[in-house]
């Protein structure tokens, strides 16, 4: 099989691209877009955190294998959580909502910055102020998104329990 480099196959594709210039935002150029429901997954995600920090605490100096593989498990899920927190803020709402056309987008993006720091921050402790932190940012960034309406789920979890 012959092998093609890369820069090969971009200067054999560059005369298909034309002088075009694609005008699509979004990553994959659907237009449908689920701003509430968004928001109501990082809550979602925020009160699993919560749940993992508190899980986490209790579990900590047990040494018992049972225990120390639910130890784990509740880490893994916090980091889960609050990872993907950050990913629909930065591959949904930075990458494809906020526009610097719009009005708000400094507040916009400062607010969806300062959510991305607050679930970092809950990677990083098992202090649960920092999932209150992280509910609040995402509140906060909410009304700044959307000023008339309200986020329908303010927490809650999300239909299983992780034992």
């Amino acid at each position: 099989m012959k092998r093609i480099s890369l820069a090969a196959l971009v200067l054999a594709l560059l005369p298909l691209a034309g002088s075009r210039v694609a005008d699509a935002h979004c990553e994959v150029p659907c237009g449908i877009y689920a701003d509430q429901r968004r928001f109501e997954q990082m809550l979602e995600d925020t009160a699993t955190i919560h749940k993992a920090m508190d899980q986490i605490v209790a579990l900590a100096g047990k040494t018992d294998a049972p225990s120390m593989n639910q130890l784990v498990r509740w880490v893994k899920t916090k980091e889960e959580h609050a990872t993907n927190t950050q990913h629909i803020i930065a591959q949904y709402f930075m990458t494809q909502r906020l526009k610097p056309s719009q009005a708000t987008y400094v507040a916009r993006l400062t607010s969806a910055h300062a959510v991305m720091t607050a679930a970092m921050k809950c990677k990083q402790t098992t202090d649960t102020a920092n999932a209150a932190a992280l509910k609040a940012a995402i509140v906060k960034f909410h009304g700044i998104y959307e000023p008339n309406a309200k986020v329908k789920k303010a927490a809650g979890g999300h239909g299983h329990d992780h034992k």
